[in-house]
């Protein structure tokens, strides 16, 4: 099979079209012909070796997320059958998804629904879960609350957005320029660009800042909360969620002003619950660019720049 593979940390030139065996499915793996898959700042991070640097990279085939149908499945699966057309999310097993098969857990996949593309579900899983477990997992989002979404034009910005307005808050989406208006037709009701305003000085405060750039020291960032409000972090500069980490035990238990640290938790409950989502439609997934797999790198280099407005697809033909 063709797949995009890397062996060595670097920029998306070290990325290259090879010639692969198809895997097989262990005991409770399928098989997915690939159809689709997305690109995330993971991905960018992993091939970087921005997470593990000095270490060789631990996935040759990158992309997490992906969609297609089930070719093969492994002796103990119970859940799929051949044919079922499926999405989920491979970051807990062996990525892959850039490529024309891949095989994963039965429990990181779901049942496409047939008003789904394959572009679209290949767009949800990271970080539409993302979103959802940022937005609900402190307790649910009322009616009338201001959220801040700081780098809210990306992946999980958008689907936060989308899932924000859909429960009755007002918004408010930083991010740069460029990306303001797409944000304003998906509901936001204020846009700042990062680049000529400084959201942490201009005297709001917020019920919730999901932060997705963490740009911004915690004492500023604590300063823009209500006084129960939560700062909930999932991604950005690898220094501050350092930080993050080594403060929370003084500064994020106990507290009338909460600070959360996601990580990410890829699982069957959020994908369904993100599936009824789709169809009664709280969300849409913002697709930016659908590229061919042999195009991949020139994704990569898009996504490091920080260019991506909601989601960047890899299509792959067969």
């Amino acid at each position: 099979m063709q797949a995009l593979v890397y062996n060595r940390y670097g920029t998306p030139d070290v990325l290259s079209m090879r010639d692969v065996p198809i895997p097989t499915p262990k005991d409770y793996e399928v098989q997915l012909k690939i159809h689709a898959a997305s690109l995330n700042s993971w991905d960018w991070d992993k091939l970087t070796g921005k997470l593990t640097p000095g270490r060789k990279p631990s996935h040759p085939i990158l992309g997490a997320d992906m969609a297609g149908i089930v070719t093969a499945i492994g002796s103990k699966v119970s859940q799929f059958n051949l044919g079922d057309a499926v999405f989920g999310d491979n970051s807990g097993g062996n990525w892959g998804g850039f490529a024309q098969y891949a095989c994963m857990p039965e429990n990181m996949l779901v049942l496409k629904p047939s008003n789904m593309s394959f572009a679209q579900a290949a767009a949800i899983p990271q970080a539409a879960t993302l979103a959802i477990q940022a937005l609900n997992d402190s307790g649910s989002i009322v009616a009338g609350q201001k959220i801040l979404i700081n780098g809210a034009g990306g992946g999980v910005g958008t689907f936060a957005l989308q899932m924000a307005k859909a429960s009755g808050a007002h918004v408010t989406c930083v991010d740069k320029a460029e990306k303001l208006a797409m944000l304003q037709k998906l509901g936001a009701d204020v846009v700042i660009d990062y680049r000529n305003q400084d959201f942490t000085a201009n005297g709001q405060t917020y019920d919730m800042v999901l932060d997705v750039m963490a740009n911004h020291s915690l004492s500023v960032l604590k300063n823009c909360l209500k006084p129960q409000g939560r700062y909930i972090i999932v991604g950005g500069a690898t220094w501050l969620i350092m930080k993050c980490i080594a403060l929370y035990p003084l500064i994020g238990r106990g507290k009338s002003k909460k600070l959360k640290l996601l990580w990410h938790r890829p699982n069957q409950t959020d994908l369904q619950r993100l599936k009824t989502l789709f169809d009664n439609g709280t969300f849409k997934p913002i697709i930016d660019t659908v590229y061919p797999l042999a195009d991949a790198a020139e994704a990569f280099a898009k996504i490091g720049a920080g260019q991506v407005q909601g989601k960047l697809i890899i299509s792959i033909d067969h």
